[in-house]
């Protein structure tokens, strides 16, 4: 026990037991009053507390430290940073990962997820291959193409989003474009980076197009459906659910614009995946697996409330508008998520021989450097959730 310091000219008197002082019952046991009243303990000098008072203090410690070790307080669990880059703003189809943000399904996975929006299709690649973002959301066949010209970097994707791309060629009815034919003679609006024009060439040599007689304009992303309003070019490239809302937003009639989905003209190849960076993916698989695992619970609750959801994304754009960003969402869920092979077979997951089969397509196009890769060299499936936990209500 404790010794208390004294002054040499005042008497050190005996402290009674503190336990029997804090019980009222035991009141007719204390001492006489002494020198500091009727308490009849005296203070100790320069601490101004009675005896009694130390006494009841070391008490209320002792049980305090006996309570703590009979019930540790829990450490707040860690939480892994995840850093994670769209392919674009935050528009409607980015509401699973924002969801999953907010509901707090990362946070419960013991996740840290931070999403930055980008510029286009090919700003993840080089994010991820950098090693600046851990996790990311792009194009598979970039992917594909990605890594033949840089080797170094076997980026993977591990969670296939878009069953079907919603790569298109958007034009106008008024300016002579209904069917891919069309095309020919005909001006394009097509920004060099964009994942549908980097499908192109598949395009033209699918549908039998003279691509000499197309004159292909290099615009940039943020005038691309401002010139097709105004008649500067008959067509673009883009996102079916990019352009086409971007169009209509912008007062163009709807009966007059066209969409032409790749999908369904010869160009059969999957769309956008969540990719991750190699070393990430080896000194963290855990976390790579409660990702998808919380994802696939933000991209549920988007199916089953898609209205509720798309709120998530318009708090994060200034300029988006809640009627605009849901129906873009809807076209998404409709055309590019919800496809009939994932209403099958369930979210997340790619049919092997399907993925060779697009590799194949894009070899007829594109000059693969090094030996043409299979689908196992593109696709890891072995973070994917349970198929039960992926199942497509």
């Amino acid at each position: 026990m404790m010794n208390l310091a004294t002054n040499s000219n005042e008497k050190f008197e005996p402290m009674i037991n503190p336990m029997q002082d804090m019980n009222p019952m035991q009141d007719n046991v204390l001492p006489p009053p002494g020198r500091d009243g009727h308490t009849g303990f005296k203070k100790v000098q320069g601490k101004g507390k009675t005896m009694r008072q130390l006494g009841i203090i070391r008490i209320a410690g002792f049980m305090a430290a006996a309570i703590g070790l009979a019930f540790p307080i829990a450490p707040a669990m860690a939480q892994t940073p995840v850093k994670f880059t769209l392919d674009w703003k935050f528009e409607g189809p980015a509401a699973p990962f924002v969801v999953a943000i907010d509901k707090g399904y990362f946070k419960a996975e013991g996740l840290d997820v931070t999403i930055d929006t980008a510029g286009g299709s090919l700003e993840p690649l080089t994010r991820l291959a950098s090693g600046t973002y851990d996790m990311g959301f792009g194009d598979i066949n970039s992917l594909i193409k990605f890594r033949d010209a840089n080797p170094g970097t076997p980026i993977k994707a591990v969670f296939m989003v878009y069953n079907k791309p919603p790569f298109a060629i958007v034009g106008r009815k008024s300016r002579g474009v209904v069917k891919p034919k069309d095309l020919e003679g005909k001006k394009l609006g097509a920004p060099a980076p964009d994942g549908a024009y980097a499908q192109w060439k598949i395009f033209t040599k699918a549908n039998d197009i003279d691509a000499s007689k197309v004159t292909i304009e290099n615009v940039g992303f943020p005038v691309r459906e401002p010139m097709l309003a105004a008649g500067q070019v008959d067509a673009i490239t883009g996102f079916s659910f990019s352009s086409f809302i971007n169009l209509k937003d912008r007062g163009v009639p709807v009966d007059d614009i066209t969409v032409i989905l790749m999908a369904d003209y010869g160009v059969n190849l999957y769309g956008n995946a969540i990719i991750v960076n190699p070393k990430f993916a080896a000194e963290n698989p855990e976390a790579v697996r409660k990702f998808l695992a919380a994802f696939v619970k933000g991209l549920k609750e988007t199916v089953k409330n898609p209205e509720a959801s798309v709120t998530s994304v318009v708090k994060r754009n200034d300029v988006a508008k809640k009627e605009i960003e849901l129906e873009r969402l809807r076209m998404a869920l409709k055309d590019n998520i919800l496809t009939p092979e994932v209403k099958a077979n369930g979210y997340g997951g790619v049919d092997s021989g399907r993925l060779d089969r697009s590799i194949d397509q894009i070899a007829l196009t594109y000059d693969f450097k090094n030996a043409k890769p299979k689908a196992a060299d593109i696709f890891d499936a072995s973070f994917l959730p349970p198929a039960a936990e992926r199942k497509a209500n």
